[in-house]
């Protein structure tokens, strides 16, 4: 069967496949980034604003080693402080089964139900409730008092498939070798503890065959108590190293891209070119004030070029002379031709004049300390208007035309 090419037109299906853009838009919208590198770009420390977000998200630092190790080893030390309790209470429960078990129909009475209940909780609480307690003790001595239901709260985004990262970081990342080497390095540990221990009790351990029951129960109990001990002590040094490590880990896993340092600086720290503007306002307003104020002063205190304080003392406003405007660099300039502009007094006293910058706020009244030296100043100044006072009235009372 042939198939004329100029009569045959293809179906919607076939269409679609050949259209290049329809192509294109299916090929994007598989998700390659499946398959590349997360970290790829991210060459700049994390800011501590992400930092925190990731804390609240619940992404910290943590090792479970170091949980682990510390329930163990309490876990162990329990056992091995109240070993007789236990000992005396599993006596106890069986020789009570045991005298219960032909008198008592278990259909009918409940008593050995209850009796299994209590001495459960009487064998389990103990270890149960240092457990817990050392595996909160584990993780606040790693991250700190955090609470967040974030890392179990439901997220479908996560179910994507990402085989590329998944095969990556589980065969052939450094957290991978890293995992592998950690598991066979716990592995020869114990192995190795275990031995020494049984070696160096050989001798016990021979003399069992002329021990009764109890003596026999009792030095393996006790073989098994020091192994155990030796081994969390030991896994709890060496899981120091693995909470190093996943510090580092976490760390990197939070590197920023040069593009992100930037959108969360502008963010954070505003625009540079907002805050231009607000810096211009900000400097307009300055001048407008200072242009309001410092003609109102009695004095300006001078560095002389560097710091400028106007002060305005009005006995009956107020307890001690006030700041009024103040300024360093250029503003002490302006503050300076505006006294000059408007007849208001510069007087130089440069310890007085940094003094004052540095510890009274624009609309503060002076401190007490200051008073001695304000008062020295506000002498001068009405010295120097007294004086000026008297040669207008002597030049006002000249001789003058008869």
């Amino acid at each position: 069967m042939t198939v004329d090419s100029d009569q045959y037109t293809p179906g919607p299906e076939l269409r679609s496949l050949l259209s290049g853009d329809d192509f294109a838009a299916q090929l994007t919208g598989v998700h390659l980034q499946w398959f590349a590198a997360e970290d790829e770009g991210r060459t700049e420390e994390p800011t501590e604003h992400k930092i925190r977000k990731a804390r609240e998200e619940g992404k910290v630092a943590k090792s479970q080693d170091v949980a682990q190790s510390i329930v163990l080893l309490f876990t162990v030390v329990l056992l091995g402080i109240i070993g007789k309790y236990f000992f005396g209470t599993m006596a106890e429960m069986v020789a009570y089964f045991i005298s219960q078990s032909t008198t008592v129909d278990i259909t009918v009475d409940f008593t050995v139900a209850r009796a299994f209940f209590g001495y459960f909780l009487r064998l389990v609480w103990p270890i149960a409730a240092v457990a817990v307690t050392a595996a909160i003790l584990g993780n606040v001595l790693q991250v700190g008092l955090l609470f967040t239901v974030k890392p179990i709260t439901p997220d479908f985004n996560r179910v994507a498939p990402r085989f590329g990262r998944w095969l990556q970081r589980s065969f052939f990342s450094a957290e991978a070798i890293f995992n592998l080497s950690k598991s066979v390095i716990k592995i020869i540990i114990i192995v190795g503890i275990a031995v020494l221990i049984v070696v160096s009790s050989i001798g016990q351990l021979v003399n069992l065959l002329h021990a009764t029951v109890l003596q026999g129960v009792s030095v393996i109990a006790t073989l098994t108590f020091r192994i155990l001990v030796w081994s969390a002590v030991v896994l709890l040094f060496f899981s120091l190293f693995d909470y190093l490590f996943q510090r580092r880990q976490h760390l990197e896993s939070l590197k920023m891209s040069k593009q992100e340092v930037k959108e969360e600086r502008r963010m954070y720290e505003g625009d540079p070119l907002v805050k231009g503007r607000l810096r211009r306002r900000m400097q307009d307003l300055l001048n407008r004030n200072l242009v309001r104020k410092v003609p109102e002063a009695d004095v300006v205190v001078t560095n002389p070029t560097h710091y400028a304080v106007a002060l305005e003392y009005n006995r009956e406003m107020m307890r001690a002379p006030t700041v009024t405007a103040k300024g360093q660099d250029n503003i002490a300039q302006r503050i300076r031709e505006l006294a000059t502009e408007y007849n208001v007094p510069l007087i130089e006293n440069r310890p007085l004049a940094r003094a004052l910058y540095a510890d009274v706020e624009i609309g503060d009244e002076i401190p007490e300390k200051y008073y001695e030296a304000v008062v020295a100043v506000l002498k001068q100044v009405y010295q120097m208007n007294k004086l000026g006072a008297a040669g207008q009235s002597a030049a006002a009372g000249g001789p003058g035309p008869r």
